[in-house]
């Protein structure tokens, strides 16, 4: 199927590329390493001719792990923010038929990133903001800044105002965090278990901290499925809804208003990025619909030949799994040309 829609697809600055090669190692195969290390920093050239010999119309860029999130002083992260966002802009301008891209944001400073990401929804186009989980902040870089706090209520409106989404990616843990909880366990860094496990918290905070409560409108993305939380969708809603919930009104606390349910099937979307499971597939979509499913790939930590050759070469049993051909359409592109208010682009009609 041609005109599908790719997203969560990484870039990083030219000149910080090779730099990253040893973080890039943590999650990239040794033979990949050079492929990957290109990839990510030349995002037209081989790329955007993979994209369009596997039928992808239209690809949304972001700023690879850490990214600004990584960089705990405040001034250097919003000037890195600026410099990130003017190249991608600049990188995509003549194929804006073919490419997007999500904001970087610092997220020291709420007032500040909504005011970045309004520059960038307003001057360059772009689609949203993709954000690598929590703020490293402090002098060390061990304070974590969590963005279900009302300080970032300021931020959550405007992301209501102009009508864009979030995508809430993970990354990887460091300094003593690190130490403590995965320097013996390294190989469950990353897809394995670290980046289900903090994304998964920091969604679920947004959950029973009202986020969605205050801001009904809001509309949040997650990758790889749901990052493991559809998977214990009965087991969390349980608690919630017959332990915590009770505790949280005789404490006088305030929670979330509705079931987690709820919100995941108004305010929230999973992709397929880096999952490429029919079986688990066809389970969210059970719980769902196909209408909070959006294909993604992740590339260049995934190969668009991998996630196009299962989408496509599983499409048969993706299509029952989603209620039918409309549903696979849906997945395909559809409920991503709703959420990012794309109307003519390339292949768009295919």
């Amino acid at each position: 199927m041609r005109g599908k829609i790719n997203f969560e697809e990484a870039f990083e600055l030219p000149t910080l590329a090779d730099s990253s090669r040893e973080q890039a190692a943590l999650y990239i195969a040794p033979k990949d390493l050079d492929r990957y290390i290109d990839h990510i920093k030349h995002p037209l050239g081989e790329r955007l001719q993979l994209a369009n010999s596997h039928g992808i119309g239209y690809t949304i860029y972001s700023l690879t792990v850490p990214g600004i999130q990584g960089i705990p002083d405040s001034s250097k992260a919003e000037q890195h923010a600026t410099t990130v966002n003017d190249w991608i802009a600049n990188e995509i301008k003549d194929h804006r038929d073919r490419l997007g891209a999500f904001a970087a944001l610092s997220m020291h400073d709420a007032a500040q990133a909504a005011a970045e990401l309004e520059r960038c929804v307003r001057q360059h186009g772009f689609h949203g903001a993709l954000l690598n989980n929590y703020q490293h902040a402090g002098p060390d870089g061990e304070t974590y800044l969590f963005y279900d706090q009302p300080a970032y209520d300021v931020f959550w409106q405007k992301c209501v105002e102009l009508d864009v989404p979030v995508y809430l990616h993970p990354a990887a843990p460091a300094g003593n965090y690190y130490k403590q909880m995965y320097a013996q366990r390294k190989y469950l860094v990353g897809p394995p278990l670290s980046f289900a496990n903090d994304v998964s918290l920091h969604l679920l905070g947004l959950v029973t901290n009202g986020v969605f409560d205050r801001f009904p409108k809001l509309k949040v993305v997650v990758g790889h499925l749901g990052e493991h939380i559809p998977f214990d969708f009965w087991r969390i809603n349980h608690w919630l809804e017959d332990v915590e919930r009770p505790l949280a009104v005789g404490r006088g606390d305030t929670m979330s208003k509705k079931d987690l349910l709820y919100y995941f099937k108004n305010n929230i979307w999973v992709t397929t990025s880096g999952h490429f499971s029919t079986p688990t597939v066809r389970y969210v979509a059970d719980y769902l619909g196909p209408e909070r499913i959006m294909f993604s790939v992740d590339t260049p930590y995934e190969t668009i030949e991998n996630g196009v050759g299962w989408f496509e070469g599983d499409e048969d049993a993706l299509t029952r799994a989603l209620g039918g051909e409309d549903g696979y359409k849906k997945v395909a592109r559809e409920n991503a040309k709703k959420l990012f208010k794309l109307t003519k682009y390339h292949d768009c009609d295919a």
